[in-house]
């Protein structure tokens, strides 16, 4: 596979991927800097005038195979995203003919492998159960938060909020999860899940994103209902996760907290010197 490295001044190359709807830019900047800023990303997100993406990952050397920095669709630095390094990782692994990467974020460091089935499993560490972790305003206990509905709060390199309900589908999302972003206990605002239990280990969830809006699916999103719905006692470690975009699976272990998933690239494009030039 072709390593999409350019100098900047005759465009940009980018990559469009998706992990089940959760879709991505990717840039890959081993090569060269591609002077990434938060209005570039921004404008790059903007799916009228731009692109469009839940997240950009950037692809830069590191001290693994590769070192990832994401940003959110309002231009925002993200620490951690599931799906965009399950999506990264494949197409390293078959640039290198490898079957495992070590990867560093700024969540830490991560393994992912390909699987025999065609999909990509990551580890995405172990969860931050603690107030000051995830993190909380003040010291509290994360089982359940004092929030109408008692959501669990977990971190994953980034906070997580997941509430239970009995119907998802029900939950009107668009102004619920804006309104949970926001909360006061969350300094750093935070994503929010709702999440139904459809039988033994079986979840259904939907996600609204920090800085994105309602999406497709989120990797962090679903490692953190999964962490959620085993302290709660209603799973275990092990889960299936139905999402808009379709299944996760992921599986606490001692070793940190793995995802599996597909994982589809799309289509390659360059950004013009033009549109470039507009964020110089």
């Amino acid at each position: 596979m072709r390593a999409m490295h350019r100098d900047r001044a005759n465009g940009l190359p980018f990559m469009k991927m998706h992990g089940l709807g959760n879709d991505f830019v990717v840039v890959d900047a081993r090569a060269h800097d591609p002077g990434i800023t938060e209005a570039l990303a921004r404008a790059l997100g903007d799916r009228h005038f731009g692109v469009g993406f839940d997240q950009l990952a950037v692809i830069e050397r590191g001290r693994g195979d590769a070192h990832l920095t994401f940003y959110n669709a309002d231009g925002s630095l993200s620490a951690a995203c599931g799906n965009a390094t399950r999506c990264v990782a494949q197409y390293l692994m078959a640039e290198s003919s490898q079957e495992k990467l070590h990867l560093t974020t700024a969540r830490g460091d991560l393994v992912a492998e390909a699987r025999a089935d065609g999909l990509v499993a990551v580890n995405m560490g172990q969860p931050q159960l603690h107030w000051a972790e995830v993190p909380l305003a003040r010291e509290m206990e994360t089982l359940e938060l004092p929030i109408e509905g008692a959501p669990t709060a977990t971190g994953m390199g980034n906070p997580h909020c997941t509430f239970f309900v009995e119907d998802v589908s029900a939950v009107a999302l668009e102004s619920f999860g804006p309104q949970i972003e926001h909360h006061p206990l969350y300094p750093e605002r935070t994503n929010v899940q709702v999440a139904q239990l459809l039988g033994p280990d079986h979840l259904r969830m939907r996600v609204w994103e920090r800085g994105v809006g309602i999406t497709w699916a989120s990797g962090s999103s679903s490692c953190a209902c999964a962490v959620a719905a085993a302290r709660r006692g209603l799973t275990g470690r092990a889960v299936r996760i139905d999402l808009d975009g379709g299944t996760l699976w992921i599986d606490w272990r001692e070793d940190g907290v793995w995802m599996t998933g597909p994982t589809a690239h799309v289509f390659d494009g360059t950004l013009t010197r033009e549109f470039l030039e507009s964020f110089a």
